[in-house]
């Protein structure tokens, strides 16, 4: 399994449940690593996608603790083991975690590898991606040529998790 996010420089992901910038380079990216895959998501990061619609292209499975929350075009499951028992049916490497942060939270210790764009600047924050940086078990593995974006510089990243938990 692997995360997808982008992240500022104290590791922030939004605010008011919204991204914190978007970067048409990040966002193509994204859409590339995705399409045609597994996507695992919080209720609240569907409710910021394009008219609160799962993407195109690919299996949402939405995590949601609200028991009568459906959803057309995306499989709704109401628990970690109720989603573990979900992705039994697919490829781990075709899954992809992309937010909110507490599924971040939940599932970063399942994941073998985390593509981040990393974001040179500090934004103001309300939700935040786990600090690779600071975690033993993960390290870079690939790092991006420094880009830029009007005046907002980034890079592409890859960390690697040498011990994942098994799901």
């Amino acid at each position: 399994m692997n995360a997808i996010a982008a992240v500022d420089n104290k590791w922030g992901i939004g605010l008011k449940g919204n991204l914190l910038v978007r970067i048409p380079a990040d966002m193509k990216n994204f859409r590339n690593m995705t399409m045609g895959n597994v996507i695992v998501l919080g209720r609240k990061t569907l409710a910021g996608f394009p008219n609160g619609l799962p993407l195109q292209g690919r299996t949402n499975i939405i995590l949601s603790s609200k028991k009568d929350f459906t959803v057309r075009n995306g499989i709704v499951v109401h628990s970690k083991e109720e989603l573990f028992e979900e992705l039994k049916k697919y490829d781990s490497a075709s899954v992809y975690v992309t937010g909110g942060g507490t599924v971040y939270d939940m599932l970063i210790p399942y994941c073998d590898k985390a593509y981040i764009t990393k974001i040179d600047y500090s934004y103001e924050a309300d939700t935040r991606f786990p600090n690779l940086d600071l975690l033993e078990n993960w390290e870079v593995t690939e790092e991006g040529e420094e880009e830029t974006c009007f005046s907002i510089e980034y890079r592409f990243m890859t960390y690697e998790n040498h011990t994942p938990l098994k799901y």
